[in-house]
């Protein structure tokens, strides 16, 4: 794939016809998902956080998330400095969006591409399985390749809701198989609503 958010477009166009090909009996997903895509190597001067934020698929089957993960969503693909999300349907991957507002996230960081590979991977597959106790919580993932180190960030509704937040941040550690602490940030909206301001597990 080239390096730049062009083969992304490409490839996800493609993805799509073979997403939306008949399938012998498909197997619903509890809830829509939806995946975007996010180049910022290449920011027009000037440009507001987001302008190249596109949401590429939404799905609801086994077999969409599969097709698209295996021709287009791995972070391997992405070129430097941009991010892959997955968020709920109807849910944007961007703080001014409601049902982030008031939330924040976890964030692990990884310096192995192989690494931030894996547990993206077991993360999408956690969510769209419903394995998460407080899935109703949980807004969406997003990966972020850097040329130094890539990060892993999971981003959730209600900051505030500490019991949920430190659920989540136990069960995802489990999840991406890792025993170093994670912190969980506030997002700034939601600060003045507790003096903490972060978690960690």
């Amino acid at each position: 794939m080239a390096s730049d958010g062009a083969a992304v477009e490409v490839s996800g166009a493609a993805v799509v016809a073979a997403a939306e090909q008949p399938q012998a009996q498909p197997h619903r997903l509890d809830k829509k998902w939806t995946f975007w895509f996010d180049n910022q190597s290449k920011p027009k001067q000037g440009a507001a956080w987001g302008n190249n934020l596109r949401d590429v698929y939404t799905f609801d089957t086994v077999e969409e998330f599969w097709c698209l993960y295996d021709h287009v969503f791995r972070p391997s693909k992405l070129p430097g400095n941009a991010d892959f999300h997955m968020f709920k349907a109807g849910i944007e991957p961007k703080w001014e969006d409601p049902q982030c507002a008031n939330g924040g996230k976890w964030t692990v960081t990884s310096s192995r591409k192989a690494g931030l590979e894996t547990m993206w991977l077991e993360t999408l597959m956690a969510l769209v399985g419903e394995q998460f106790d407080d899935a109703d919580e949980i807004c969406g993932v997003v990966a972020s390749v850097r040329q130094r180190q890539d990060k892993l960030s999971l981003w959730t509704k209600n900051a505030a809701n500490e019991a949920a937040q430190m659920s989540i941040g136990r069960k995802w550690k489990e999840i991406i198989d890792i025993t170093d602490k994670i912190t969980y940030n506030f997002h700034d909206d939601s600060k003045t609503r507790s003096s903490k301001g972060r978690y960690s597990v």
